[in-house]
């Protein structure tokens, strides 16, 4: 598994975790990672570590109000359980999918919340809970994460990615991030790679995710299975086409199986081929790979590396580390908690 790595090879290192945003260890925040699926909330102190945490399904179906009200009800069973008020609470710092504006807390859009567009999350947020709250992208809390306490502890200018269902990224500049014109920037996994590739959620065609991520992967091995080819990635999914995931897939290749290495392969080059992009464009001291999908470790990042190395420009690659997420799926929380805090400790006149 790579960990802090120079170019296409990668050694292990350890990282201590430290909180540089303010002398106060007795500040607790509470950190709401907000996804599709689940919502996980958890009491953080300002050493970045969680005190506690609770972890709920998300009530996509049931609408809007279903969810707000269920982050409510997370955050007031995990601050009951730590014996912690509300107002002990320093801040709540929210993390959430999709387009939304860091400074006026507005989730515009999110393609795994059907039906949010424009919702005022930081002042329903704030309101209900009664504490300053702040709303910041999911995978630029990650990014945050990392860079606070993770792998990427003491680096100024990087780029995290999460490879999982979908692909999202954070970027990092002078140890900042990098939010654009209306908090929209960092959706790496939206960016051209095949103008005729498959049609994506979001509307473009061939997104990087709908080519790098564990969607693709399993879709492509659904479609060559439905197609004939001789595979034993079946028998890992109960002989059901519509069970094959990029975990069943992994186990298969794991054992041998031919089409399933060859499809990690064809996933490893175009997750290789946005790397390049973004090693071109940013110049980045570090790349920080999170998500499930990377938890396939070299029989994906291998080829990945050597066709980013290929196409980025030479000395931007070899000035490049990559490094694996080291938070796992605490990322979220402790980067929202982090923006939180930080935001907090802003002077007035910023």
């Amino acid at each position: 598994m790579l960990a802090l790595a120079k170019g296409p090879t990668y050694i292990a290192e350890a990282h201590s975790r430290s909180l540089k945003l303010g002398e106060n260890a007795d500040d607790l925040i509470l950190g709401v990672d907000l996804g599709g699926s689940k919502i996980l909330t958890a009491v953080v102190d300002s050493q970045g570590e969680v005190l506690l945490s609770d972890e709920s399904i998300t009530p996509v179906t049931k609408g809007r109000e279903a969810v707000i009200q269920s982050i409510l009800d997370s955050a007031h069973r995990v601050l009951k359980q730590a014996s912690v008020a509300i107002s002990e609470l320093t801040a709540v710092g929210v993390g959430a999918p999709g387009l939304s504006n860091p400074e006026t807390g507005i989730l515009f859009t999110s393609p795994n919340l059907p039906g949010w567009r424009n919702v005022p999350l930081k002042d329903i947020m704030q309101e209900r809970l009664g504490k300053k709250t702040f709303v910041i992208n999911d995978a630029n809390a990650a990014a945050l994460g990392e860079f606070y306490f993770g792998a990427a502890r003491g680096v100024r200018n990087f780029i995290y990615i999460t490879l999982s269902t979908g692909i999202g990224g954070g970027i990092i500049t002078d140890g900042k991030i990098y939010s654009g014109a209306s908090g929209a920037a960092g959706e790496v996994g939206h960016m051209t790679i095949n103008d005729e590739g498959p049609i994506c959620n979001c509307g473009n065609r061939g997104c990087w995710e709908t080519l790098a991520s564990g969607t693709a992967l399993a879709r492509e091995a659904r479609h060559r299975i439905k197609e004939g080819v001789r595979t034993s990635i079946l028998e890992y999914a109960a002989g059901d086409v519509e069970k094959v995931t990029a975990q069943v897939i992994h186990s298969a290749a794991e054992q041998g199986d031919s089409l399933a290495k060859e499809l990690i392969a064809r996933t490893g080059y175009y997750v290789g081929v946005g790397l390049a992009n973004l090693i071109n464009i940013f110049n980045p001291e570090l790349i920080v790979i999170g998500g499930g999908l990377s938890n396939i470790g070299d029989m994906l990042l291998e080829p990945a590396f050597k066709v980013a190395g290929e196409r980025a420009y030479e000395e931007a690659f070899q000035a490049v580390r990559f490094a694996s997420a080291e938070l796992g799926r605490n990322s979220g929380v402790l980067g929202a908690a982090a923006f939180a805090l930080q935001e907090m400790r802003k002077p007035i006149c910023e």
